[in-house]
């Protein structure tokens, strides 16, 4: 087993409360390549949102189509990274800054949280940091497989002497402390790809973060977090879900089925080209078929000799075969639901994001499957953001750009914090080079 299976991606230090700074995002996904770069400025929580202590103000963003990637993971570095380049450089030209470093998100690299438990005795009486970070590393390692890695370590709850439900042990007097935390982890060689995609457009990445869950400081208000909600991020290669309760982030999983399989089954279905398929979906991807539906029909163009007659399909034709792989999307998150903290939370909400979520009649259908009620999510309190990026599509670089602001609570491997070094953008980027090289 290598050095890397069971260690952290790489981390950044949490934003200080009265400090600005700049910070960039790239969501690296099957289809898109989106960046965005934002100025945070310090300001007074707002009511829905009481975790944001910053506003951000968008100073610079890209999306490009993706190459090089598929379920969310890199196919070909050099595709990717020539990709990533091009997103980066068209928003620095915006921004009118250089970007050094980058929040990167994660989506592919089968994506799994796990709740564990871990306990120890207290050697001095009263609990000290130094408890409850050598407890959370312990439960980290615990939960983490052979070549896999840790993308977050989030506390979920403390306990003192068997005393559930504790919020900041520090100080408390307790001969044995416990603690509940949420592991996210992935493919060690996914995360080591993406972000080596990244590292050689000289750009460090100052941290990488689960796609499911900074979709959910996109879009979620702090009332869903607190009485339960499940975020869908529906992508093209990958749908991944992050489950809220009681203001926690408490599980994670994923599967790479998308969007994207909905272009193929259309091109499939209806022997046009790709290209094609996905116009097709964008302009009249529904789920809802109606009575008129079967005679309004259209010309596809087919695939093959340029000299064959454009096919005449109906509307509902095109409908039936959007459907039927968007039920079976709702039938995997259903099961994946099943299995998670969320089953216990019966008026549990589901929010849905990424551009596939977008697609018409999606939220009628889901709220049938998965018997809950369901919305689609979009950016919230972000002052000026365009119109463009005020879409679920963006649910998850948005996020990225609030990440800084709830890193506090997760736990870091004190391996990183030493090899971090302060540059003049105002962030703390980490050498994170190591990390990448270890596995080999």
């Amino acid at each position: 087993m290598t050095g890397l299976d069971r260690t952290q991606t790489p981390k950044t230090r949490p934003m200080p409360h009265k400090r600005g700074g700049l910070v960039a995002c790239l969501d690296i996904g099957t289809s898109k390549i989106a960046c965005m770069i934002a100025r945070l400025k310090p300001s007074a929580p707002s009511e829905a949102l009481r975790d944001r202590t910053h506003a951000v103000e968008l100073i610079g963003y890209s999306q490009i189509q993706s190459r090089g990637m598929k379920a969310g993971a890199v196919i070909d570095l050099g595709e990717c990274e020539q990709a990533v380049r091009q997103a980066v450089g068209l928003a620095e030209k915006m921004a009118k800054v250089r970007v050094e470093s980058v929040l990167l998100s994660v989506s592919g690299g089968r994506l799994s949280g796990q709740l564990v438990e871990a306990a120890a005795d207290i050697r001095g009486g009263a609990v000290t940091p130094a408890d409850v970070s050598r407890v959370t590393s312990t439960g980290m390692r615990h939960a983490t497989g052979e070549g896999r890695t840790v993308l977050h370590a989030l506390p979920v709850g403390y306990t003192l002497d068997g005393v559930k439900g504790i919020r900041d042990p520090r100080g408390m007097v307790a001969h044995q402390f416990g603690i509940d935390m949420n592991v996210v982890t992935c493919d060690a060689t996914v995360a080591r790809n993406l972000m080596l995609a990244v590292e050689r457009c000289h750009i460090n990445v100052e941290a990488m973060a689960a796609s499911p869950y900074v979709a959910g400081l996109s879009v979620l208000t702090d009332d869903e977090a607190d009485l339960g909600a499940a975020v869908v991020e529906m992508g093209a290669g990958t749908t991944t879900i992050a489950v809220f309760s009681g203001g926690h982030f408490v599980h994670a999983a994923g599967f790479a089925v998308g969007g994207q399989h909905i272009t193929m089954d259309l091109a499939r279905g209806l022997s046009a080209t790709i290209a094609d398929a996905e116009q097709i979906k964008t302009l009249y991807g529904t789920v809802i078929t109606g009575g008129s539906d079967s005679r309004e029909l259209m010309s596809v163009p087919t695939a093959g000799d340029e000299q064959d007659l454009p096919q005449i399909v109906s509307r509902a034709t095109i409908a039936n075969i959007v459907k039927h792989r968007a039920e079976e999307v709702f039938e995997m998150v259903r099961d994946k639901l099943k299995d998670s903290p969320f089953a216990s939370e019966p008026n549990g909400r589901v929010v849905l994001s990424g551009g596939a979520s977008q697609l018409t009649g999606l939220v009628e259908l889901g709220t049938q499957i998965l018997g809950r009620p369901v919305r689609v999510g979009r950016p919230l309190g972000f002052g000026r953001l365009p119109n463009e990026a005020k879409n679920a599509a963006f649910a998850v670089p948005a996020g990225l750009l609030v990440y800084p602001q709830y890193v506090h609570h997760e736990h870091v491997e004190p391996r990183h914090t030493r090899q971090q070094v302060r540059t003049g953008t105002g962030g703390y980027f980490g050498k994170v080079g190591r990390w990448l090289r270890e596995g080999f």
